[in-house]
């Protein structure tokens, strides 16, 4: 392994990097590092979370910058102003022995004034979110003509949220750029897209396998019904007091739900998702790092940019869409060579879905039993036991006080005195679970290992969206050319809806099915239906049980409003 002295940075990186505790570089670091140093070259980089790309791109950039001049030489473009956040105080620490450097990261949620005024005072290196930075560039306070990198970090995630287009405009303005460094944890299609209209001849180095998860992480799943699954997860939780981790969630109306729920029954939590301002958002991850909280409750978007070391669980409270969406929330835990658990609560409907994720991240799933009530009590009184015996006694004058607490423990013999103490920290526990139901499902019911259930009676696939929902079935898919995040765009421009009413979006290769409020459906069903594209005509009606349209329906099948054929 070589050291960052061998890799060509000067004097004062290397210092500040020996001061926050790097002392050898990462897989990925030893390899971009000294690419990223000639400055021409573009570049490639597909390594997993947490493995350092951070400081791969970023100890480079900072080399290349001349600090006399006060033009925008460098941008980082995140998805999330989380991600933003974290990569600015990242280089604000690498930097500290180059005074006069001079970033700047702009990001949507706070008031742009402050921004407008610094960037115009002068910055050599901008990090970025996508639709701040637009909004940037149409105020002309911002010029990114001068601009000679640019690294597009998570560069997946960003057109997973739809970001393709502001990527295409932004990178158009930068007409001086020598190269762009293209940073992601997969490489799905549209990534290549970008790299071969942005890129000549990148260099592409690859650190471990695409979409696996991480070696030393340890994946389980717990089955239960929808119903239970509340329950089961406060079980989980229960029986792990030493967890410090993240849940993940797919809408933040669920984050806040849950968080609400469990802060009032004690649980130390709280929820990370679109919806709060940014110094809400700032609160919650001081008090998450300061382990003030045990567990964070986040959306996919609100979690990116999370970098924290000592996570010891991530738990799906419901499956992502996306096996890439796994990796990324499974790569949360098992950072910095630590080792961690992911956890994901299922049905028996989602049995299929999870086999196919096991078979992409290329890890085996464990299935455990919810842990019983009983065990449950157990697990708690022994870590209570384990704290008492671990406790550090070496401050405070606590021998003035044992005459005083001998004396009144005379009577007690020590059994006594450990139950008595038992009793006060479990009464709580003891209570919850006297009654505690058994809340592993069922399995009667077998399903094959990479099917959905199968109704008895129709022999038909059966599926039910989540509650408030319905399933609507569209006539275009991956054939037409489109992938995830330019599909969820097509949708959403021709309907005029906000992104929120959606739900689980299934893109198949002729015909995808969209999740969406009930109350919305109707005005999608009008928006799309009979339009025409690339010469055929959209069909878009509820979908049945089966995966398909309703039998006996065409066109707009939902509600009783006019149907809309053949328009312009």
């Amino acid at each position: 392994m070589q050291a960052f002295e061998a890799l060509g940075l000067r004097a004062e990186l290397i210092q500040a990097i020996a001061e926050r505790g790097f002392q050898e570089p990462t897989p990925i670091q030893q390899q971009a590092i000294p690419c990223l140093l000639a400055q021409t070259q573009d570049f490639v980089g597909l390594a997993q979370t947490g493995t350092g790309k951070t400081a791969a791109f970023g100890l480079p950039l900072l080399q290349h910058l001349d600090t006399d001049s006060r033009e925008v030489q460098a941008l980082v473009l995140a998805p999330t102003r989380e991600l933003c956040m974290q990569i600015a105080a990242d280089l604000e620490v690498f930097a500290r022995y180059l005074p006069k450097v001079r970033a700047i990261a702009v990001y949507g949620g706070t008031s742009i004034g402050p921004q407008i005024r610094q960037l115009r005072q002068g910055v050599q290196l901008i990090i970025a979110t996508p639709g701040r930075l637009i909004d940037l560039i149409e105020r002309k306070a911002v010029d990114l003509g001068t601009v000679q990198q640019v690294v597009l970090d998570e560069a997946d995630e960003m057109l997973n949220m739809g970001f393709r287009d502001d990527i295409d405009y932004i990178l158009e303005k930068t007409v001086s750029r020598l190269s762009t460094w293209l940073f992601s944890a997969t490489m799905p299609e549209g990534v290549r897209r970008i790299a071969a209209r942005f890129m000549k001849n990148p260099k592409e180095v690859s650190v471990g396998r695409q979409n696996t998860a991480a070696a030393n992480i340890s994946h389980e799943y717990y089955m239960t019904s929808a119903h239970d699954r509340y329950e089961a997860l406060k079980r989980i939780v229960d029986y792990h007091p030493e967890m410090y981790g993240i849940i993940f969630t797919r809408t933040k109306a669920d984050a806040q739900e849950i968080a609400d729920k469990l802060r009032r029954e004690g649980y130390g939590i709280d929820a990370l998702h679109g919806d709060l301002s940014q110094p809400q958002r700032d609160k919650v991850m001081k008090d998450f790092r300061d382990r003030t909280l045990q567990l964070l409750i986040a959306t996919d978007v609100a979690a990116r940019g999370i970098d924290v070391d000592s996570i010891t669980h991530v738990i799906n409270y419901a499956l992502p869409d996306d096996t890439e969406v796994y990796t990324h929330r499974s790569g949360r835990t098992a950072r910095a060579g630590r080792s961690g658990t992911c956890i994901s609560l299922i049905h028996m409907r989602e049995t299929g879905k999870l086999r196919e994720i096991e078979r992409l991240v290329k890890a085996r799933f464990v299935r455990k039993p919810v842990p019983s009530g009983k065990e449950v009590c157990e697990k708690q009184f022994f870590h209570f036991i384990d704290r008492i015996h671990d406790a550090d006694i070496s401050h405070g004058d606590y021998e003035h006080y044992l005459p005083q607490l001998t004396e009144r423990f005379a009577d007690m013999s020590k059994e006594e005195l450990l139950t008595r103490m038992a009793s006060l920290e479990f009464n709580r526990f003891l209570e919850y679970y006297r009654d505690a139901p058994d809340l592993n499902a069922r399995t009667e019911r077998r399903t094959t290992r990479d099917t959905p259930y199968r109704d008895r009676d129709r022999g038909q696939d059966r599926y039910r969206p989540e509650s408030g929902k319905v399933r609507l079935f569209i006539n275009v898919g991956s054939k037409d050319g489109f992938y995830k995040a330019s599909f969820l765009q097509f949708i959403l421009d021709m309907s005029d809806l906000p992104k929120q009413v959606l739900g689980r979006i299934d893109l198949k290769e002729m015909n995808s099915f969209v999740e969406i409020d009930t109350d919305a459906a109707q005005q999608m069903i009008r928006a799309l239906d009979g339009r025409k594209m690339k010469g055929r005509q959209i069909r878009m009606n509820l979908a049945d049980r089966s995966g398909g349209p309703q039998q006996g329906q065409g066109g707009a099948s939902y509600g009783r409003g006019p149907r809309y054929r053949n328009r312009p």
